[in-house]
């Protein structure tokens, strides 16, 4: 996973170190096939999926909670580059899996999980 704001972006045990506004992240061939994700509310993350080195091309981006980061605007590129973006929820906090699926073209049968990133929004704090 490489950010595009830098540490911001990186998991951290601080809510004050989660990122806001817009985030790219972006999964190489040969990086970690599981990341985490800080972002605060109303945060839209550009996934970029560089081109898989095997037989096996992405698929599809799915996320174990919609209501909360819904995945959008899905694209592969003719080189096989896939974007798609995230749309964090706009006023309430939560946890997300984000499962980006991949398989052979020539292949039967379902696409599998590639790769992970694990997104926790955490609302900005409340004053009084």
């Amino acid at each position: 996973m490489v950010p595009s704001d830098g540490e911001s972006a990186r998991p951290s045990s601080s809510a004050r170190a989660c990122a806001a506004g817009q985030v790219a992240v972006t999964v190489a061939p040969g990086g970690a096939v599981r990341e985490r994700l800080c972002v605060r509310p109303g945060t839209v993350v550009s996934l970029v999926l560089e081109p898989r080195t095997d037989d096996r091309r992405w698929t599809a981006v799915r996320s174990s909670a919609p209501a909360s980061v819904p995945v959008s605007g899905w694209l592969v590129d003719a080189d096989g580059t896939a974007h798609a973006a995230l749309r964090c929820a706009g006023t309430r906090g939560g946890t997300a899996t984000i499962t980006a699926l991949a398989k052979a073209p020539d292949v039967a049968g379902a696409a599998r999980g590639a790769f992970t990133l694990d997104v926790t929004v955490v609302p900005y704090p409340q004053e009084g």
